[in-house]
């Protein structure tokens, strides 16, 4: 943990603003929540135990029913220190996205390495943050929905801090009408969002991104709070051309900060994603970071990470790069069915792993081998298909279990309510040391 630690240091030296809190009396009552059938994978003889009390007994993973999708200690540990390290070096502050993971316990951690705050997508996640006393919410889309928007102007005081964006005019003026009737309190911090042709939500151009900043800084209930967007929106690899889309865009993003300095009541905060293009957000916004400016990371992946799409695309992925980013989650299936020579069904599928950004990858197999060539041809909702090239019959033969490498947290823990934490899960049979309760 001494990475961790270091890293906390680290980013409270440049962080400039006070430290973002969660209820840690919150968060460590969930361990008395009580284990019963609605906990996918986990096994009968734990229903009724608190959380707690089933880890007292220090359970093996072998004692989970599969499907099963898991996280690795060590590597979340890891993870956690990379990039908080790599955001202090750089002098940027990271909000995470805590929409991929909807896990107190791990947005606890990521405040414990030094966040600045938590992104989250909707005002229903907001909701679940505040309820777990959360202090500081960078909200990466609108706030127009009436019952919400009143709900957070209602919530915002001093020990709330909340920032959501704007991309239109016509936004502006609807969160306006909204809080006419709301009640009286701080204005909603707004930052203007600036987009891309071809990208997804944002204004397209600068000269919009002006307007819209008259028109929040107009607005009775609202306030001028700064510039964001998406860059990951725009490339989908690291090839030259998209590099040179988000870079462009980036750069254009900082122009607009610069044009909109004399417009901000007060402290401003420059806020890109970071997941994919890290890199690039620093070098076309780091140098934006002073006694006014905040320049803050978006990044949701890293601390999971995967064996996918950002293991292909982010920079900072090990073993290219040393310390780096590591798959801190894995899916686990068993061999159900072996119709055919070359093919075993396995049982989990669709809703069980991800597959939006790539099929599962057969990883290892305990107590055997895989095939040179194995791979997972499709998923249907509760199967998975395991080609096993110039594999026979007796090759992988039902009740194997297979480890699989996923792509993409986001699409991965929206299936489990609760997610084991192992001690090593390059074990033949490791340890739970945690349990780790979402909210979708």
């Amino acid at each position: 943990m001494q990475p961790v630690l270091r890293s906390v240091q680290l980013v409270s030296a440049i962080a400039k603003r006070e430290a973002v809190t969660i209820d840690n009396a919150v968060v460590d009552a969930l361990a008395n929540a009580t284990l019963g059938p609605h906990d996918k994978s986990v096994p009968p003889t734990a229903w009724g135990e608190t959380v707690r009390d089933f880890l007292v007994a220090e359970p093996r993973m072998g004692a989970f029913a599969t499907p099963l999708l898991t996280l690795d200690r060590g590597r979340l540990d890891s993870n956690l220190a990379v990039m908080a390290d790599w955001a202090a070096a750089a002098g940027v502050a990271l909000a995470p996205h805590g929409k991929t993971t909807m896990a107190p316990q791990l947005w606890r951690e990521q405040f414990d390495a030094g966040a600045w705050g938590i992104t989250l997508a909707t005002l229903w996640q907001v909701q679940v943050a505040r309820s777990v006393g959360v202090s500081r919410i960078m909200l990466a889309n609108t706030a127009i929905d009436p019952v919400g928007l009143r709900w957070l102007a209602g919530e915002l005081g001093p020990d709330f801090e909340c920032y959501c964006w704007a991309d239109s005019v016509a936004t502006v003026e609807s969160m306006n009408d909204i809080l006419r009737d709301a009640p009286a309190g701080p204005p909603v911090r707004v930052i203007v969002e600036l987009g891309a042709p071809g990208g997804r939500t944002g204004a397209r151009t600068r000269a919009e991104a002006h307007e819209i900043a008259k028109a929040v800084s107009a607005a009775e209930r609202l306030e001028l709070a700064g510039v964001g967007g998406y860059e990951g929106a725009l490339a989908h690899d690291r090839s030259a051309a998209g590099l040179d889309a988000v870079r462009d865009y980036l750069a254009d993003m900082a122009v607009l900060h610069v044009e909109l300095a004399d417009e901000y009541p007060g402290h401003a905060v420059v806020t890109a994603g970071g997941s994919a293009y890290p890199d690039l957000v620093v070098e076309q916004l780091a140098g934006l970071a002073d006694a006014s400016t905040t320049v803050v990371l978006r990044s949701g992946a890293y601390l999971v990470h995967d064996d996918g799409f950002y293991a292909g695309i982010s920079p900072l992925t090990a073993p290219a790069v040393e310390p780096g980013l590591r798959a801190a989650m894995h899916g686990w299936a068993r061999v159900v069915s072996r119709p055919e020579p070359e093919l075993a069904l396995l049982d989990g599928g669709k809703r069980d792993f991800p597959f939006d950004e790539g099929l599962p990858v057969p990883q290892q197999v305990f107590g055997g081998s895989l095939p040179a060539g194995s791979h997972v041809s499709a998923l249907n909702d509760q199967h998975t298909f395991l080609r096993l090239p110039g594999a026979s019959a007796s090759d992988l033969p039902v009740g194997s279990v297979v480890r699989l490498g996923l792509s993409h947290p986001c699409t991965a823990f929206d299936k489990w309510r609760l997610i084991p934490v192992l001690d090593d899960a390059d074990a033949a049979n490791p340890r739970v040391v945690d349990l780790v309760r979402t909210f979708f």
